[in-house]
């Protein structure tokens, strides 16, 4: 699988979910998203990003998103087209076929529902079954219990602590839980996944 592979954003898709290569012209989209002010805050509250307040801003960080090599970022959307959050690849490493999923939101109306759990589902398809990988990393702040428990739900291992490992947007030292999944759990992990999706009706 070429270097080249690795850092492509083919659509994926599930039952009632697309993800798609994410783009300026989301920006709209994606802050409309967000929600009402006190969305945004719980939305976004562990995630190192600059306030979000206009088009202008949420346009800012889909570049930055863009414009970053190590990081290949799609758009959430249901299949009618509403856009429901962004989730990203990055640390994308395929000498060791290895990489992080991670820059992950989902609008609070859609917490807890199929979304993160259709989404995960595709990713982790393309990652273990379309590029080969070893291994699949999420990492995230020690505070963000409940992310934590969202990606153990998914199979993976925590592996530990990384103690000062990024800086929050406040300017405080950042504790990240890093968890993964290796490629000979995700068959285990993909029925669980399949499960709960039938459980839940899709």
């Amino acid at each position: 699988m070429s270097d080249a592979e690795w850092h492509a954003a083919p659509r994926l898709r599930t039952a009632r979910l697309s993800l798609d290569a994410l783009r300026l012209a989301d920006a709209p989209d994606l802050l409309a998203a967000l929600g009402t002010p006190e969305q945004r805050a719980e939305v976004t509250a562990h995630l190192r990003l600059p306030p979000l307040n206009d088009v202008a801003a949420a346009r800012a960080v889909v570049a930055a998103a863009l414009t970053d090599p190590d990081r290949v970022a799609y758009a959430q959307r249901l299949v009618d087209g509403t856009f429901v959050g962004t989730t990203s690849f990055y640390e994308i490493a395929p000498a060791v076929r290895a990489l992080a999923i991670g820059h992950t939101w989902v609008a609070r109306p859609w917490w807890r529902t199929f979304v993160n759990t259709e989404s995960k589902l595709a990713m982790l398809t393309r990652a273990f079954e379309g590029l080969g990988a070893e291994r699949v990393v999420w990492h995230t702040d020690i505070r963000n219990v409940r992310s934590q428990e969202a990606i153990a739900r998914l199979g993976a291992q925590r592996e530990g602590v990384l103690r000062h490992h990024r800086i929050r947007t406040d300017g405080s030292w950042r504790d990240t839980v890093q968890l993964a999944m290796l490629a000979h759990e995700w068959p285990e992990a993909r029925d669980r996944l399949l499960g709960r999706l039938a459980a839940r009706g899709g």
